[in-house]
């Protein structure tokens, strides 16, 4: 018989065995009224080997989107393995998601300062135990952000170019958009890069805003992933997306020619021709109305929803170079 003490998980101080499931508390720090701040970890084991896939969100406290998504994978039991191992953490910056700020009651941007140190700032507290107790059980990190405040993603995915690991995983996983883009400094993303653990990173959205069809990408897509790793438990009829997924080389911001109020007339998504019309900047008197026109031709993966904007604001993130 094989040792089953073998197949023991240990995770933040606590086992879990073979076809257990169990809640353990990432536990970092408490609030400054020294109430306690319970960080769920919500971990699930098939009796049957196989990898380990780690679901993480809110890390920007705002980013409520990712939040959800986790949520409905939990709720719905998508976390529930046929094979292997689900780590579930939908809410990483618990500080700044109590007070739906992004960063850290320091001021310190989480994904800034990865891989942090065990006594260096909270937010680089959060960020070492994560790596250090949490990233090193994970064969796939699966990452979810929104964008900021006022700019909504398209639903998307990005990783750093010639990975064919994440690319095969990238097209199982079906987002409208793959935006190749480099790895940043101190980034959790690139951290885990340095680890050797492939992390798919999913934008959509925008900050402080839950969107139906943002959540449904994410959802459906962690689904096909996860039976395209045979260890989907539940039945999906819709295994295919209704698109083929388009990657992007290279895309650029267009920015505001004047200040003004601001209106977008296309939507996210959609292929637009060079000096197409796609947006307005007015004043508040009625004296000016400017067109604001395409920049080149190209897919709409960003849009500024503010009402009101400076020169110099991006208002577009349009695809220049797709991969052929």
């Amino acid at each position: 018989m094989q040792d089953i003490k073998s197949d023991i998980l240990t995770i933040l101080g606590e086992q879990i065995k073979p076809g257990e499931s169990k809640e353990v508390n990432f536990d970092v720090a408490n609030l400054h009224t020294s109430s306690a701040v319970n960080v769920p970890v919500i971990i699930e084991r098939s009796k049957k080997p196989g990898p380990t896939v780690l679901f993480t969100a809110g890390i920007h406290g705002d980013e409520v989107n990712g939040v959800e998504i986790i949520r409905q994978l939990i709720a719905k039991g998508i976390n529930k393995p046929k094979i292997g191992t689900i780590i579930c953490m939908p809410v990483i910056n618990i500080f700044g998601f109590i007070n739906l700020k992004r960063e850290f009651p320091d001021g310190r941007d989480l994904n800034r300062v990865f891989p942090g140190s065990p006594g260096g700032s909270l937010a680089g507290r959060v960020a070492h135990k994560l790596v250090n107790e949490v990233v090193p059980h994970a064969d796939l990190i699966i990452d979810f952000h929104t964008g900021g405040s006022g700019r909504f993603n398209a639903p998307q995915l990005r990783f750093s170019k010639d990975n064919k690991e994440l690319n095969d995983l990238a097209k199982a996983f079906g987002a409208p958009f793959v935006l190749y883009s480099k790895n940043l400094s101190k980034s959790f993303r690139t951290t885990c890069y340095k680890l050797g653990k492939p992390l798919l990173l999913f934008e959509g959205g925008k900050s402080f805003h839950i969107d139906d069809v943002v959540t449904n990408s994410g959802v459906n897509g962690s689904k096909r992933v996860l039976k395209h790793l045979g260890m989907l438990k539940t039945v999906f009829k819709s295994s295919k997306p209704k698109k083929e997924c388009i990657f992007i080389n290279d895309s650029k911001w267009q920015r505001a020619k004047y200040s003004g109020m601001f209106k977008a007339s296309t939507a996210i998504g959609l292929h637009v021709k060079k000096e197409d019309i796609i947006g307005n900047i007015t004043d508040p008197y009625g004296k000016f109305n400017y067109f604001v026109r395409a920049s080149n031709t190209g897919y709409i993966i960003n849009i500024n929803e503010s009402p009101i904007v400076y020169q110099g604001d991006a208002l577009f993130h349009i695809t220049t170079k797709l991969k052929r």
